[in-house]
């Protein structure tokens, strides 16, 4: 196996170690962290927005919902509404031979008048079924003299949200442990399904939970589903509550007195009087069902409904119940799903196809899981699920940071590698050839002077060649010159400029030959917020601009270079009195010129001197020292002095 091949996969493989090790890291947090039940709101939240995706369904026919409202209430002039008037409903409802009759109504204390004609109706009646309380310290029934077999508990315990989601339907009495109490709501059921010779009976797979015929009611267990922990006591059945805008047709309690109803609404089915008034203290929290008259808010006697219409539709229609699997199976499930995203952020590379996996698995994910709720009633765990897939698409938005940021860096590091050849060769060779083939030109050279500069100019490529790889490899804090001279960039940067001017103006250059004149004077500045690579950048326009002196200032006598300081502003001015621009072409010297210019925010500027000559100019302001008002007097005087230059050279011309 080759070196190359061999080294490719031992980073292959240290990579997916490593990812593979975090990964499992997030699987296992997650899992502990579902363990503890840190994840059960996440948990409850995902499934109650399940039920309440599902499609709305038909209106329940077999129960009958008689709501006492606030008009109902007005009505009648008092609250609680009296004894008299819940006996007169209840007769009205009976004429219709209803199956049973269902009064969701507390009462700890008689409400007069009509407490004894409803006592003693209660006596005689075998369909009327009421409520007691058992789990409260205050224990009542609401109406006296019912037989055990016509009461039911209506208490319901809320989850640690208090939103409700399960429904208690039997448990010992806290009072006497051998009598054994029935829920308002399996009672109605009961009711009914005896009606069509289906007992009650004990579980076959659980003997604790309770069956009609053929369907077993899957008991709540303390880690049901996403629960953690949770008091499991009595038999408890997770609600799976109908969904739509109306799930029950409902009445008022004026409707059943005006006989403003059709008496099939009522025969052969269940009747379930109650509280459907805001003001009346009966209401339960839920996000499970959509369309709610009230948002988030449903009447008990609705609730109640609900776990009625569950049992009796799960035994007569096969409606789905609320299932979930073993907890081994569950973690099973989880795990897997960690090792495919384990596997997922192992063998795709590139980060967008990982997004697009990662949105496929969270779509494919949901979808099932809500699918499989929907037919088949399964509960399984998705929040975990998302969580891991959720944590990895953090890690993986991290990484295309740090990749794109890697990127960037990479990219920057290798233009300006590019830059700074691309400088150092024309600043150098460039300059050293240009002078050459204009010697050669104008026959200046004979055969050995031109052998000589081709050996100097082959010197000057080579030793480059091995600055800009010592420069990219070891990355030092300094600057080589066209002349070959080595400068350090860590030095004050006027000592820099007077290096960088003497070493200049020594090179081999045609028109400095002629030079009689020199002036050089750079004043010191602050430089604290200079970088290294801007003292680079300035370095080398200062000695471009002289290498243009040297080769384009044709007639040149004067040259001087200078830097000074005026009211926070440095301005570093080369000035020649050559022959002067030529043209307006804009070369690359002058497009970086002007790039740096920008960079350092201040402005550049190249044009001909009076009477002759060039004038090349770079101007920024001294970072800390100005005030933007400064700053902008300072700009504005120096655009309009260059203007009244131009103007003044203009008029002369034409003179």
């Amino acid at each position: 196996m080759q070196p190359g091949i061999w080294k490719l996969l031992k980073e292959k493989f240290t990579i997916w170690r490593l990812g593979g090790r975090l990964g499992l890291v997030v699987v296992l947090l997650v899992i502990i962290a579902r363990l503890s039940g840190w994840l059960q709101f996440l948990e409850w939240g995902i499934f109650d927005t399940f039920l309440s995706w599902r499609p709305y369904e038909s209106i329940d026919e077999r129960i009958l919902i008689v709501g006492i409202n606030e008009a109902d209430i007005e009505s009648v002039g008092t609250y609680p509404i009296p004894d008299g008037e819940i006996t007169e409903v209840i007769k009205k409802v009976q004429v219709d031979k209803p199956i049973a009759i269902g009064l969701d109504i507390a009462r700890n204390v008689p409400v007069e008048p009509g407490n004894t004609e409803l006592a003693e109706f209660a006596k005689r009646s075998k369909k009327l079924i009421g409520i007691e309380k058992i789990l409260l310290p205050g224990r009542f029934s609401s109406i006296p003299n019912l037989p055990s077999e016509q009461v039911g508990f209506s208490d319901i315990i809320p989850d640690k949200d208090i939103k409700y989601r399960r429904i208690l339907l039997g448990t010992p009495n806290p009072l006497d442990p051998d009598d054994y109490k029935f829920s308002f709501s399996l009672r109605l059921a009961e009711a009914y399904l005896s009606q069509k010779g289906i007992p009650l009976e004990n579980g076959k797979l659980d003997r604790h939970a309770i069956r009609f015929a053929n369907t077993e009611l899957p008991r709540f267990l303390p880690n049901f589903g996403g629960y953690v922990g949770t008091d499991a006591g009595g038999v408890q059945v997770l609600l799976n509550f109908r969904n739509g805008k109306e799930r029950f047709r409902t009445v008022s309690l004026h409707d059943i007195k005006t006989g403003n109803f059709q008496p099939e609404w009522i025969r052969d089915r269940i009747v379930m009087i109650g509280m459907t008034a805001i003001s009346a203290p009966d209401l339960f929290s839920t996000s499970a069902v959509s369309g709610l008259q009230l948002h988030g808010q449903i009447y008990g006697v609705e609730f109640h409904a609900h776990a009625v219409s569950q049992i009796i539709n799960a035994v007569l229609e096969s409606r789905p119940l609320i299932k979930t699997w073993s907890e081994e199976w569950e973690y099973i499930w989880i795990l897997g799903w960690g090792f495919i995203t384990i596997s997922l952020n192992l063998t795709i590379e590139s980060p967008w196809r990982k997004l697009f996996a990662i949105s496929v698995i969270n779509i494919g994910l949901i979808t099932i899981s809500y699918y499989v709720l929907l037919v088949w009633g399964w509960w399984i765990p998705v929040a975990p699920i998302l969580l891991i897939l959720g944590i990895n698409f953090v890690g993986f938005l991290s990484a295309c940071y740090q990749y794109e940021q890697s990127l960037k860096a990479q990219i920057g590091i290798r233009q300006h590698t590019i830059e700074m050849a691309f400088t150092e060769i024309h600043n150098g060779p460039l300059q050293t050839l240009a002078a050459l083939l204009r010697n050669v030109q104008n026959h200046d050279l004979s055969k050995e002077e031109l052998l000589t500069d081709l050996k100097n100019l082959n010197l000057e490529i080579r030793d480059i060649g091995e600055y800009l790889t010592q420069q990219t490899l070891n990355l030092e804090e300094s600057l080589r010159l066209g002349s070959g001279l080595k400068i350090d960039l860590k030095r004050p940067i006027h000592e820099i400029f007077y290096e960088v001017y003497s070493s200049t103006i020594e090179r081999n250059l045609p028109y400095f030959q002629t030079l009689k004149a020199k002036v050089r004077s750079f004043e010191p500045l602050e430089e604290q917020f200079l970088t290294i690579e801007r003292k680079r950048e300035l370095c080398q326009f200062l000695e471009e601009a002289l290498c243009n002196v040297g080769k384009h200032a044709k007639g040149v006598t004067r040259l001087s270079a200078t830097g000074t300081k005026q009211q926070g502003w440095y301005s570093l001015k080369i000035k020649d009195n050559g022959l002067g621009i030529r043209s307006n072409y804009e070369s690359k010297g002058t497009k970086d010129s002007k790039n740096l210019a920008k960079q350092l925010g201040g402005y550049f500027n190249r044009e001909r001197a009076t009477p002759k000559g060039t004038v090349c100019e770079l101007t920024w302001p001294l970072a800390g020292s100005r005030s933007w008002i400064s700053t902008m007097k300072f700009r504005l005087k120096a655009y309009f002095q260059r203007k009244l230059r131009f103007l003044t050279k203009t008029f002369q011309r034409s003179v």
